[in-house]
Parts: C-alpha cells; sequence; structure tokens
C-alpha cells in the first residue's frame, strides 16, 4: 500500500507539472508552480528510498536530500502563494532576501549541522539533529506561515471561482505544510521514531488530489487541455494493457498450459495485439470525449463562435439585429448572465444593469488595453466596487481607429466562473470587427432616419404643392374662361368699330382732311392691332380645349407680308426705324392659313419695332430656296439675355429688358407664333444676342405646302 501510494502520488505530481509545462507561458505563478509539483514529486520518492533502503550509518545522507528538497518545496511554495494569481516574480517584496536565505538553508542541510548522525534501533534510523537545525526551522515558519498568510488574504479579498481556487489552495496546502512537519519533524525529533513518515506520500497524494479537482472544477492555472490529454493517453494505455493482460494471463494461459504451449502462446499473443492495435483510435475518442465532457463541461470553440459573430458583422447592416445576434452568440458561448451595450452615439442607453455610462468610461480611465475584468481590479477600487453592484465581470472597450464607439458589458458567469484567459482573447479578436460594424450600422441608422425625415417633409411639401397646383389650376381655368368670354364680348363692338373707320377713310361719309385720314389710320392701325390680340386670346382657349384649327388656303405669302409691312411703316417711322422689305420678284402660291399667318408676320415686325431704339434698323427677307420657304425679320434692338432664351416662347413670358421697354405686353404673341407655325408643319427661326439685336422667323418646307394643296 505504501509503494503504491507512492506511485500515484508521484504520478499525479508529474501529470500537473507536465500541464504546468505547457501552460508556462501564463505568467510566473504556472512555472513556479511546475518546480513545486516536481519538488514534490523527488519528495515523495526520496522520502520511499529513505525508508525502504536498508537502514544504516549512511541513511543519514538520504535524509539530507529529504530535508533539502523540504527546503526546496517550502521556498517553491512561499513564492507561489506570493504570486497567486497574476503577479510577477520581480514585483515580490523581499524576494531577493527570501531566496539568498533559502539558498543558505539548503546548503546546511547538507552537512552535519543539520544532522549530525543517526543511530539505528530495532531497524529504524533516528537521526541526530545538529545546531543548524535551527536556521531550517525559521526557514519552514517563514516561508509555511507567510505563503499561508498571503493566500488566506487573498481569499478575502476575491470573490467567484477564485474565491473557491483559493479555498481548495488553502486547504490542499495546510493538509502538506501543517500536517507533515508535525507528523515527519515534530513527532520524530520528540518520540525518536520514523513512522509517521510513512504517511507522507499519502499528504501528497491527497495535496494533488485537491489541485486536480481545482483544476478539473474551477479550472486552475488554466490548464485542463493538458491534463485531459495526459488523462486521456494513460486511460487509453491503461485500457489496452489491463485487457491485454486479462486475454493473455487469464484465458491464453490458463487454456494453453504448461511449457508445451509456449510456441502456441506467443503467436495467439501476437495475433491478440492487431486488434487492439486497430482498436486503438476507437479507444483514444472514446476517452476523449469523456475527458471532455469532465474537465470541459462549460467549453466553446473559438473558432466557430468568431465564425458565427463574422457571419453576423458581414451580413447584417441593421443595429438592432447586429446586437441582439452577438448578444445571443456570446451568453450561449461565455455563459454570462447578462450581454449590453452601451453605445456612445445613441441616446437610447438605458440598461437594467447600468445607468451611468460616465461610470464605465471611468472604470478605462488610467487601464492599459480594451478589455477589464472586474476581478483583476484592486478590491478596494471604486470602480470595482460599482462594477461589482452592477454585476458587471467583464468589459470590453469597442474601438475604430479614430474613435471608442462603445463598450461591451458582460454580467458575472452563470457558473460563478472568472472570465478566462480563452474568453478575453475570444473578445479581443472580435473588438475590432465588432466596433466597425456597429459604427457603420450607427452611420446607416442615421441615412434612414435622415430619409425618413427627409421623405415625411417631400410628401408634407408634395401635399402643399399639390394643393397649391389644384388651385393654381382652378385659377388658370377661371383666367381662361374669363378671357374668352371677355374676348367674345370684345370682338363684336371691336369689329364694328373697325368697320366704320374703314368706311370712313373711303369717304363713304364724305371727304375727310389729310390730318383727320392720319389720326383715323392710326386709329384702324390700333382696332386691328386689337383684333390680332383677341385673336391670340382666343386661340389660347381653343388650344386648350382642343379646338384650335388650322384653316389652309393659297396664299400669296410675298403679298401678305407686303401687306403687313405697309400697315406698320408709320409705325415705325413714328419710332425713327427704318423698316425696309426684301420682297422677291416671283414667289409660289402656298396653302397656309392666312388669317393666322399674319398675325405671326404681324407679331414679328410689331415687337422689332418696339424693341429697337431710335435710328435702329429692322429688315424683312423673304426667300424661296430649292425646297423651303424662309422669313426673317432682322433688328438691331435690344436683345433677348441669353439665360432667358428657353422660356422665351412659353405663354405669358417676357424677358426681363423686354417687360422694361414695354410694359403693357401680353407675352402672348411668341407663344401663339410658335403654335402656329408648328401647327402648319413649320419651325421657327430665333437667334438674339443682348445689346445687339434678334432675328425671328420661319420656314416652311414648299413639298409639304403643296402637297396641301394637291389634296
Amino acid at each position: 500500500m505504501f509503494t503504491l501510494f507512492v506511485i500515484l502520488a508521484v504520478f499525479l505530481q508529474i501529470a500537473i507539472a507536465v500541464g504546468m509545462y505547457y501552460r508556462r507561458r501564463g505568467g510566473h505563478t504556472n512555472t513556479i508552480f511546475m518546480f513545486l509539483s516536481l519538488a514534490l514529486a523527488s519528495w515523495a520518492l526520496a522520502n520511499y528510498f529513505a525508508i525502504t533502503i536498508p537502514q544504516n550509518a549512511n541513511t543519514v545522507y538520504a535524509i539530507r536530500v529529504v530535508i533539502g528538497l523540504v527546503v526546496l518545496q517550502n521556498t517553491l511554495f512561499y513564492f507561489f502563494a506570493k504570486t497567486f494569481p497574476d503577479k510577477k516574480f520581480k514585483q515580490l517584496k523581499h524576494r531577493k532576501l527570501i531566496l539568498y536565505y533559502s539558498l543558505f538553508t539548503l546548503a546546511v542541510t547538507q552537512t552535519p549541522l543539520l544532522f549530525q548522525s543517526v543511530t539505528i534501533q530495532g531497524g529504524t534510523a533516528n537521526p541526530v539533529p545538529g545546531p543548524g537545525m535551527i536556521f531550517f526551522v525559521i526557514h519552514a515558519v517563514i516561508t509555511i506561515f507567510g505563503g499561508l498568510r498571503g493566500l488566506i488574504i487573498k481569499y478575502r479579498q476575491a470573490r467567484g471561482i477564485a474565491r473557491r481556487q483559493l479555498l481548495l489552495i488553502i486547504f490542499a496546502s495546510t493538509v502538506l505544510w501543517f500536517i507533515v512537519p508535525i507528523t515527519n519533524f515534530a513527532i520524530t525529533l520528540a518520540a525518536h521514531t520514523t513512522t509517521f513518515v510513512r504517511f507522507s506520500p499519502f499528504y501528497t497524494l491527497l495535496f494533488g488530489a485537491f489541485i486536480t479537482y481545482a483544476i478539473v472544477a474551477q479550472k486552475l492555472f488554466d490548464i485542463r487541455a493538458a491534463v485531459a490529454r495526459s488523462v486521456g493517453y494513460v486511460l487509453v494505455l491503461g485500457t489496452i494493457t489491463f485487457t491485454y493482460a486479462v486475454i493473455f494471463f487469464g484465458v491464453i494461459k490458463v487454456a494453453f498450459p504448461g511449457g508445451d504451449n509456449e510456441l502456441l502462446r506467443q503467436i495467439l499473443s501476437t495475433i491478440l495485439i492487431a486488434p487492439l492495435v486497430l482498436a486503438f483510435q476507437g479507444v483514444k475518442r472514446f476517452f476523449d470525449r469523456v475527458t471532455k465532457s469532465l474537465f470541459y463541461r462549460d467549453s466553446y470553440d473559438a473558432q466557430e463562435v468568431l465564425d458565427k459573430l463574422g457571419s453576423v458583422t458581414v451580413a447584417e447592416i441593421e443595429l438592432q439585429r447586429i446586437l441582439h445576434r452577438t448578444r445571443s452568440i456570446l451568453s450561449e458561448a461565455l455563459k454570462s448572465s447578462f450581454v449590453d451595450f452601451l453605445l456612445l452615439k445613441r441616446e437610447n442607453n438605458a440598461s437594467p444593469h447600468v445607468d451611468n455610462i460616465a461610470k464605465i468610461s471611468e472604470a478605462f480611465r488610467g487601464q492599459h488595453g480594451e478589455i477589464i475584468v472586474t476581478e483583476d481590479l484592486n478590491p478596494a477600487s471604486p470602480v470595482r466596487k460599482w462594477l461589482a453592484a452592477n454585476d458587471i465581470g467583464l468589459c470590453l472597450r469597442l474601438r475604430t481607429q479614430k474613435e471608442v464607439v462603445g463598450y461591451l458589458l458582460l454580467g458575472d458567469k452563470k457558473s460563478g466562473d472568472i472570465y478566462s484567459p480563452q474568453d478575453t482573447r475570444l473578445l479581443l479578436i472580435i473588438a475590432n470587427e465588432l466596433a466597425v460594424a456597429i459604427q457603420n450600422a450607427l452611420r446607416f441608422e442615421e441615412i434612414q432616419n435622415f430619409n425618413r425625415t427627409l421623405q415625411a417633409k417631400v410628401d408634407e411639401a408634395t401635399k402643399k404643392l399639390r394643393r397649391a397646383n389644384e388651385k393654381l389650376r382652378e385659377l388658370d381655368d377661371t383666367k381662361d374662361d374669363f378671357i374668352s368670354m371677355a374676348s367674345h364680348q370684345l370682338r363684336t363692338p371691336l369689329t364694328s368699330v373697325k368697320g366704320y373707320i374703314s368706311m370712313v377713310l373711303e369717304g363713304d361719309a364724305g371727304k375727310i382732311s389729310s390730318k383727320q385720314r392720319d389720326m383715323l389710320g392710326q386709329a384702324f392701325f390700333s382696332s386691328q392691332r386689337m383684333v390680332y390680340l383677341i385673336a391670340d386670346l382666343l386661340n389660347v382657349s381653343r388650344l386648350k380645349t382642343g379646338k384650335f384649327v388650322i384653316e389652309s388656303t393659297p396664299v400669296n405669302l410675298a403679298q401678305v407680308v407686303k401687306e403687313e409691312l405697309e400697315q406698320l411703316q408709320e409705325t415705325a417711322a413714328a419710332h425713327s426705324l427704318k423698316l425696309s422689305y426684301d420682297q422677291p420678284k416671283k414667289f409660289p402660291e402656298l396653302m397656309l392659313d392666312e388669317t393666322k399667318i399674319r398675325q405671326v408676320i404681324m407679331n414679328f415686325v410689331d415687337n422689332a419695332i418696339y424693341y429697337t431704339p431710335v435710328g435702329g434698323h429692322i429688315t424683312v427677307h423673304l426667300v424661296d430656296k430649292k425646297d423651303t420657304v424662309e422669313l426673317r425679320v432682322e433688328d438691331d434692338g435690344i436683345g433677348v439675355p441669353k439665360s432667358e432664351q428657353p422660356h422665351l416662347f412659353t405663354k405669358f413670358y417676357r424677358a426681363g429688358n423686354a417687360r422694361k421697354a414695354r410694359p403693357d405686353g401680353t407675352g402672348l404673341g411668341l407663344f401663339m407664333a410658335k403654335k402656329v407655325i408648328m401647327a402648319q408643319g413649320g419651325s421657327l427661326i430665333f437667334e438674339s444676342q443682348e445689346g445687339k439685336g434678334s432675328t425671328f422667323g420661319f420656314v416652311f418646307s414648299k413639298s409639304r405646302l403643296n402637297q396641301k394643296h394637291k389634296q
């Protein structure tokens, strides 16, 4: 039984040391505990050999080795207690003093100053202490009680899983470093017996069992992976070996006893190896699942979590969906009591756990890095107290290259565990990507809000515009009705006035003087212009109602132009303008609406007269080309500004300089001229330069006008 305890204790301590070796980068604490485990394994072996070897005068050397290992493990225990969980060795006070004194005590233990000799009584070796024993006792008191005191202080300050880890370490350490000194040294020296020394492997095994439980259940040192692999391989090898032994010794040797069957037994045992080798992988997978369920009950695949979060940040653009799905993924993986976001650019940051975003900013002020684990803060820190009061176990700052977007807050784990290095590594990896995704979503949300606001304003403006358009349409209809009615009402008396003036001018009322003729001529011309204006108004009304009709008849356009210009010569002379007509000698007869084309010619020439300054020139060209006929009215008047030219032929529109030169214009002349020309298949001629004059006219295709005549 003693030998079995020794084997188990040594194996367990070496297994823990192997696990610590794979996690030695986790900090000085892991490295120190690795050497402590090796020292305990060595001490258990040294004790075993010191007890089991023949007891004689040379036994004193074996005892000195055992005591030297005690000094080593006491020193390592002290430094472990001071550095746990993550304090650096260089930060320890008096570390050099303890180290130098330990080396001195270690040297003393290997000399007769500690044990001068041994006496053998009844086959049992009883060491005789020397004067150097006092140095060993002082070293033991300083390291053991100093280490335990440090662990107890940390236990009082810790909470959650860290508190449970410390409790297990304190209990295991008390068993080893309190009971062993009493049994192995105090009782041995006082009673001169080494009987209780045989229990040393049991205490070492008990210490290892507590530490192993802390590693498995409380994630101590975060070396579960290495321990799980070690245990898995041991179980696999043990199962294969046990199966082979049972079959070989329990079946083959029983079935084929005696030396004559030795060859057959060897053949059968060789055949037996093949299925066991083939079964190795299956057995290994089985124990991998068992150890994983034992060591990693709350484990998660970090890459799988990263893949899920990556799909969220890439596929989603809506902020609420990103936050909701991220909460769900992290809650499932980390087993947090809650997952919250505090976004700096949002007003609705209300949370059941956090009511002051300034407190989180204060927590990061003075801290290094982008993550804060509440357990890592000073227990006396007001920030830690505030975080703990709000059940916040971890804060992650979400920062892009230019700004802090907000914070990710995780509550304490439901199991009471603390956040492990794997958890913090995972969160630091996702921090930047998540920050960018949230920033993009916030911008998208701003654009959406702006679009909604803009759309609402556009809809409201559209409603107002529609109402205004309806009113304008009603007013326009009213205006058209009024113009139509007024035009019809004015047309009859104006025709009468024009007729009587014509009769007087023709002498039907008697002879008139030249002065009277001039005055009546001006009246007749003005009444004619009024007739044309009324005609324009009526045509505008007809255009709207679809009753505008072109009545084509054979027309001598050259003669029409001449007659219209004769009526305007006196008006041009009154404005001191020279009006000339380049009349062709021969001109074809065309199918045109004579009344309407007269209005067009009158409008072009009349505009030229009124918008040309005194002393100006107006020239009318009528050209018979091969395929077309062309009329051009050219003046050197005020011209039309370039910015207003696109609007010139619209209804009621007049250029700014035209309104100043002739305030009484209607803006209908050019509008109707365009309608008349285009209705008869022609096209407009318009060229103008402000301050240098304008050219108005039209072009008709002879083939088209002649075709009408043929029909």
